[in-house]
């Protein structure tokens, strides 16, 4: 079922004065506001209690400019990137790092290389892929939280080593030995594989960018690891967006995963992302 036929089904409710629509049960929530409201901030708190509690919040065909969207972002918190514009394509004459958009064809969280990771995303669409190109989200609080007690807490114990190279290896298994050199530039980062947040909530940190598991035979961390992913990432922990031209959606990086439903590599699909930084480290 499509974002489109959940809000048909969804029963609506109201936050601050904001339409409300659960897209499922587990994850994500459309809001309905007009552009004024949300440039104002003055419901930028109940946005991000809403993004906290839901993981994902999206706006049908809201149709923000650029400066709109800067300014959207700069009312829900600190920008981790100056307030710019990222251009998300898999064209090199607008995104030079082109080449690396493939591996969000894959589960991942954003910053597991940082100590302190982004703590949401805003992406809306300018362009879309006739074929594939949606984004889909995974609950990795509610994924944790339905796992038995046991797991739970054998699962607090392990840390997890992620490197840059490991998710790269999915786009090209076969790098040159300049291309291996470039990735491991990034120097690997040991996180927790259970992020106990401060608010007492804990969520599963893993995705495209988990190596290995410290202390634990590389198939045996491999086999967890597989198995963790192929759970947080069931139908009743994640949520497909399927895009219109002008949505724009934010979601919690702190506690979800996410990805791209992969599209020709000479579409034309262009999203405009900012960010908001995080203050909440891993570990």
């Amino acid at each position: 079922m499509n974002a489109s036929e959940m809000t048909n089904t969804s029963a609506s409710t109201s936050v601050n004065g904001l339409t409300r629509i659960d897209l499922t049960p587990r994850i994500a929530s459309e809001l309905r506001a007009d552009q004024e409201t949300l440039l104002s901030g003055h419901v930028s708190a109940d946005i991000r209690a809403l993004l906290e509690e839901r993981g994902v919040v999206a706006f049908r065909e809201l149709n923000l400019s650029d400066e709109e969207q800067l300014t959207f972002t700069k009312t829900l918190g600190t920008s981790s990137q100056d307030y710019k514009i990222t251009k998300i394509t898999m064209d090199p004459l607008e995104n030079p790092n082109a080449s690396y958009i493939k591996g969000a064809f894959y589960w991942h969280i954003d910053g597991t290389m940082l100590d302190i990771p982004i703590f949401a995303s805003v992406m809306s669409s300018r362009r879309l892929s006739t074929v594939g190109g949606q984004t889909e989200f995974s609950n990795t609080y509610a994924a944790f939280d339905d796992l038995p007690e046991s797991e739970q807490k054998a699962l607090e114990q392990l840390k997890v080593v992620h490197m840059f190279e490991t998710s790269q290896r999915y786009v090209n298994p076969e790098p040159s030995f300049e291309q291996l050199q470039d990735w491991q530039k990034h120097q690997p980062n040991t996180l927790p594989l259970v992020w106990k947040h401060r608010t007492g909530r804990k969520s599963l940190v893993i995705g495209s960018t988990a190596s290995h598991i410290e202390g634990m035979g590389f198939r045996e961390g491999q086999t967890l690891l597989t198995k963790l992913r192929d759970w947080a990432t069931q139908p009743q922990f994640v949520y497909r967006h399927e895009w219109t031209v002008g949505d724009l959606v934010i979601w919690d990086n702190t506690g979800t995963m996410h990805r791209a439903i992969a599209y020709p590599m000479d579409s034309d699909r262009l999203m405009y992302r900012t960010q908001v930084a995080g203050d909440e480290p891993f570990a």
